[in-house]
């Protein structure tokens, strides 16, 4: 049954801008007894220069490792003495520092996030340390082909530029950061200028501020720094690897996440492969049992973004595979029924409401929309823009992303059949 706007409601979302240009984000939820809260910076792997592959991830790392005022280990009892969690994550073009805790623990909680972000340590030692951890990172990574046939789409997608390196950075360039490395790019970036503080569950808008006032009095206004434009670029990359299966992943250029069709290209992606309904899943899966996983999604950036189909198959089936994927993915040019469309569109709602249901989930949400567009948009308001999404949209954008003659091909596994790249990149050529 539909999800109707009318039934989506949710308590409002305070903002308010401090002297230091840090913007302080809360919703309060009375029904709940906790707190989710942390900081995020528009700061990530994308925004690295020459010579700092992956320091991002390092740097969030090393604020585990100790401030003026806390070890390492003290960092982390004074949030699970209080029965909480913290974390940290860091994206292509995002850094958080996270904790959740319940309600009366929350001041605490902040005050030990404001302490790893304004007061670091880069100790010699412990980032020595650190860069091992670091490393054996990479390693298991490089260990797991469904993580290395994306890491390298993406290197194909957008060669020569941050955007398109891996998240993790490579060993060589890991090992390569000093203390004065991770300085230099945290003084760029993790300024009030570029940064979220942001807090769901039971907390009240001023208490918050005055807290995050007090925190955070150190912290510098600093200025934004433009990043440069991605350049999609088509390309093929196989990596020969004596593995049972051969991972493929196929990527077009796609919209970013300011852009209008976002929402339709959502649609799109859930209509093509998300879920045991879509149309590739009963292709690809159930009519030919040509793979166990087989899915489509969007990675939407800043201004622009990637519409991906990733599969995995036997040696002996590439070929037939990226056959059935294809002729499925360029069905989509012809629309698919309105029940498709309808089911594509609650699951997207459903989503969308049932991450309500977290506080952690919902203070993401709630930063990292301010980080992206500016604002916080109502959840009704997006819900209503999903429910605009046309048949005729879908014909569009199918027609516009899959018939651009721009494609980037990976592939890791036995290349038993090796993808001939001109054969398969021909029928998405207008």
């Amino acid at each position: 049954m539909p999800i109707k706007n009318s039934k989506v409601k949710t308590p409002q979302v305070g903002i308010t801008k401090l002297d230091n240009g840090i913007t302080v984000i809360s919703q309060n939820f009375n029904h709940v007894e906790t707190v989710a809260l942390g900081t995020w910076f528009r700061a990530g792997a994308r925004d690295e220069q020459e010579g700092e592959h992956g320091i991002a991830h390092m740097l969030e790392h090393m604020a585990f490792k100790g401030t003026k005022k806390r070890n390492a280990q003290q960092i982390a009892e004074e949030i699970e003495f209080a029965g909480g969690d913290i974390n940290a994550s860091t994206s292509m073009e995002t850094t958080s520092y996270t904790a959740r805790v319940l309600q009366e623990e929350w001041p605490n909680a902040l005050n030990v996030i404001a302490d790893i972000v304004c007061n670091p340590q880069f100790d010699g030692q412990e980032m020595a340390r650190e860069q091992g951890v670091v490393l054996q990172e990479i390693a298991a990574s490089n260990d797991m082909p469904d993580d290395v046939v994306y890491d390298i789409g993406h290197e194909i997608a957008f060669p020569k530029q941050a955007i398109g390196r891996p998240i993790l950075g490579t060993a060589k360039s890991v090992s390569a950061f000093d203390p004065q490395s991770l300085i230099s790019f945290r003084d760029r970036h993790y300024v009030g200028a570029n940064m979220v503080v942001a807090a769901t569950g039971k907390i009240n808008h001023q208490d918050f501020v005055a807290q995050v006032e007090n925190d955070f009095a150190t912290q510098k206004a600093g200025n934004k720094i433009d990043r440069p434009s991605a350049a999609f670029s088509s390309g093929c990359s196989l990596i020969e690897k004596p593995l049972d299966q051969t991972h493929i992943l196929m990527s077009f250029p796609s919209v970013g996440y300011r852009h209008d069709d976002v929402y339709a290209m959502q649609v799109l992606a859930i209509i093509l492969g998300g879920g045991m309904s879509s149309k590739l899943f009963q292709k690809v899966r159930e009519e030919r049992g040509l793979c166990y996983s087989v899915y489509a999604h969007i990675t939407a950036f800043q201004d622009s973004g990637l519409f991906s189909v990733y599969a995995g198959t036997a040696p002996n089936q590439v070929n037939e595979l990226i056959d059935v994927t294809t002729q499925t993915i360029l069905s989509m040019e012809n629309g698919a029924g309105e029940q498709e469309l309808l089911k594509a569109k609650n699951q997207i709602k459903a989503a969308i409401v049932m991450s309500l249901e977290s506080t952690a989930g919902r203070a993401e949400q709630l930063a990292r929309q301010y980080l992206a567009i500016g604002k916080i948009r109502d959840t009704a308001e997006i819900v209503a823009n999903i429910e605009a999404v046309t048949m005729q949209d879908i014909k569009r954008l199918a027609g516009e992303v899959f018939s651009s003659g721009e494609l980037s091909l990976a592939a890791v596994g036995s290349m038993e059949q090796r993808p001939n790249f001109e054969k398969i990149i021909k029928p998405f050529t207008a």
